[in-house]
């Protein structure tokens, strides 16, 4: 079995080749691996029912099994990310900046690829054709170390891919997987740092605790989504209902699902009877703070830690306040920092909220399930950030790449 070594080695390589490919190149090879990845279907169909029959058999959760899955639909789907990949503004070679010095020489600052990339992620095989795709974009080799439960599909994928950049003359190299797929190889893989120029996890808070904790390598956290939505207390009920009801249940199990309510006080009395009839005929749980269920007392009793968690399941949690302030307060104590919504008529409330808030996406009047690269005009995404250096929010093609600064002189020394 080759050695992880042997696997950064590649890559290394593989990173040199693609820093310098021409924009047009580049599209030209992700349009060929998506039609690559349509003539391959019977194989990636095949490789994914060994998948889901191991999983089903090991009683995997119905929501994994929901991930895993991959289906005609899916694969079009997936191609079709790849081609709006290439649509995409390409940000290798970007002059940010350029100005000239008092001594005459020129200094400006451009973007260009990161290196390499290593990816830890869990069971989407739709997660490895956009990372791949993005990664690629920006001028970047790719290490997925997918779960171990989509190990053959993301493996017979990988394969096509690789295939399909060799047959444009790119090296294959640029997209890998590792041969193991157990948890010793993702603790090889975090070792790899003369390599590996950054590694992005992207899952559940163990996967991306342990390896922050463990890596070598620079990380980029995707981060768990304790989400929260502040109805005002002036508002439109429908509009405020309405965006409650989409960020919950767009995705129930999506890192921008919203987790948490708070409501003003001036309004609970009749708001919270109208929530809880609208959510609760949608199958959800509600755990309220104790004011909340004075006036409804069929909500259930929040504990503390209820306020901190990321459900990922048909949850929320309520709470009441006497205004925008500690609302404000609630948020930057409770919250994940990844999406926050305001529902408000106010104008400074909003201004405020949109100001005061420290997260990566801050709304007025609309769904934290709008926190995606799609829907930011970024096409895929390798997930979202709440970190607050390089990357922030969706990591699209511009998080994929770093800047240099390059200098234009005419004889000039240091004096």
């Amino acid at each position: 079995m080759e050695t992880f070594i042997e696997l950064g080695k590649r890559a290394k390589q593989a990173a040199g080749e693609l820093a310098i490919l021409q924009t047009e190149q580049k599209n030209k090879a992700l349009f060929a691996c998506a039609e690559a990845l349509i003539s391959a279907s019977a194989e990636l169909l095949a490789a994914n029912k060994e998948d889901m029959e191991a999983a089903k058999k090991a009683e995997l959760p119905e929501t994994l099994l929901r991930h895993l899955l991959l289906n005609e639909e899916r694969l079009k789907a997936m191609a079709d990310a790849l081609k709006e990949i290439a649509a995409l503004k390409d940000p290798v070679g970007e002059v940010l900046s350029m100005s000239n010095r008092p001594n005459g020489m020129m200094v400006g600052k451009k973007r260009v690829p990161l290196g390499v990339i290593g990816i830890i992620y869990e069971a989407r095989p739709s997660v490895t054709t956009d990372a791949f795709g993005l990664c690629f974009k920006a001028g970047n080799a790719v290490i997925l170390r997918g779960g171990s439960d989509a190990y053959h599909t993301n493996s017979a994928i990988v394969k096509v891919l690789g295939k399909a950049l060799e047959a444009s003359g790119i090296c294959g190299a640029a997209v890998q997987i590792p041969l193991a797929a157990d948890r010793e190889s993702v603790g090889e893989l975090l070792q790899l740092d003369k390599y590996i120029d950054v590694l992005i996890p992207r899952g559940g808070a163990g996967l991306i605790q342990y390896v922050t904790e463990n890596s070598k390598i620079p990380v980029i956290q995707t981060s768990v989504g304790n989400c929260h939505i502040f109805v005002d207390r002036t508002v439109n009920y429908e509009m405020a209902l309405n965006i409650i009801e989409n960020a919950k249940l767009q995705c129930v199990d999506a890192c921008n699902a919203a987790e948490s309510l708070i409501v003003h006080s001036r309004i609970a009395e009749e708001f919270l009877p109208m929530l809880y009839e609208r959510l609760t005929e949608k199958g959800i749980h509600i755990h309220a703070d104790e004011r909340s269920r004075e006036l409804c007392p069929q909500m259930e009793e929040a504990l503390e830690d209820d306020f901190y968690k990321e459900y990922l399941d048909s949850h929320i949690s309520l709470k009441i306040v006497d205004h925008l302030e500690e609302a404000i307060a609630h948020i930057n104590q409770y919250g994940s920092r990844l999406a926050e919504t305001i529902v408000t008529k106010n104008y400074a409330h909003a201004m405020k909220f949109l100001n005061e808030v420290d997260s990566a996406a801050v709304y007025v009047n609309a769904s934290t399930g709008l926190t995606s690269g799609k829907e930011f005009g970024l096409t895929s995404e390798i997930g979202v950030s709440t970190q607050k250096l390089h990357a922030r929010g969706p990591i699209g093609l511009e998080e994929l790449t770093t800047t240099k600064y390059i200098i234009f002189g005419d004889g000039q020394l240091c004096l």
